[in-house]
């Protein structure tokens, strides 16, 4: 049941067509105080009424008009308030930061090849980079979202590799956790304005996911064992993995990105109100 007392925290919002014609919108809630989520539908004549600036991704709002819906598990929301208005993401100072700590983290590779490879990545699509969400909904889906992410990754990767006993290289390990989820950058666009999180129509013309992206470009690179990494990263192939890692005899390092993904995935700073703390 929906707590109208509550507060929520806009973790994601999209806005489809019906069979009738008209717009719905879904929205994400989070109730702050149980840390549990609460899916939202919104009719059209609700989405005319009410400012879109209102769903912007880590608002903290109040429902001030709805109905629970048992048979579909859901919430339709009629009214809500804003109680707290969020940022769009990482300030510029935080992004411009990371981004220059990860390019500082490529240049010390040993390997030749792989440094001029990941580095000519990274520079030729630094505005992209800076900007990009990790997700639409699932975890850092805000700007410079996915530079957060990353930024945590090699944080994990540098603490797990000293404990690998030399099963990887660490500039392969680094490197694929730099570039696992590079293809997002072109997978997902953001509005400055709303901070609303979506598909690039685009790209999916082109591309199956940033996975096959990321794949692909790895393997025109000569970089095959980063690309199974990358291949591998999802986990489990209805999860969109390439490679299932429920698969039998895989090599070890085909677990390692998905798990240090994972990891900044459920224990990063998920949340928009994360990073204001």
């Amino acid at each position: 049941m929906v707590d109208l007392s509550a507060d929520y925290e806009v973790m994601g919002y999209s806005v489809g067509d019906t069979k009738a014609g008209t717009k719905m919108g879904k929205l994400q809630l989070r109730n702050i105080n149980e840390n549990s989520t609460l899916n939202c539908i919104l009719w059209e004549e609700t989405l005319n009424r009410l400012d879109s600036k209102l769903f912007r991704t880590g608002n903290i709002v109040k429902i001030t008009g709805a109905s629970f819906n048992e048979k579909f598990n859901n919430c339709l929301v009629s009214n809500m308030e804003i109680v707290k208005e969020a940022s769009l993401g990482l300030d510029e100072e935080t992004r411009n930061k990371h981004y220059l700590d990860i390019l500082n983290v490529i240049k010390e590779f040993k390997n030749e090849d792989l440094k001029n490879f990941v580095q000519d990545v990274w520079i030729k699509n630094e505005d992209l980079i800076k900007i990009a969400p990790a997700a639409k909904m699932m975890h850092h889906n805000y700007l410079g979202g996915l530079i957060q992410h990353i930024y945590e990754c090699l944080e994990f990767a540098k603490c797990v590799f000293p404990n690998m006993h030399k099963k990887i290289e660490k500039d392969v390990l680094l490197a694929a956790c730099i570039l696992h989820d590079i293809g997002k950058i072109y997978e997902y666009k953001i509005d400055f304005e709303t901070g609303f999180v979506e598909y690039n129509e685009e790209f999916k013309k082109d591309w199956i996911s940033h996975s096959q992206y990321g794949f692909s470009l790895c393997m025109a690179n000569d970089q095959p064992q980063i690309a199974k990494m990358i291949a591998a990263h999802h986990g489990r192939a209805d999860w969109g993995a390439m490679i299932d890692l429920g698969e039998k005899d895989l090599d070890g390092y085909y677990y390692i990105v998905h798990h240090i993904d994972d990891l900044s995935a459920k224990f990063g700073k998920i949340y928009i109100s994360d990073l204001e703390k």
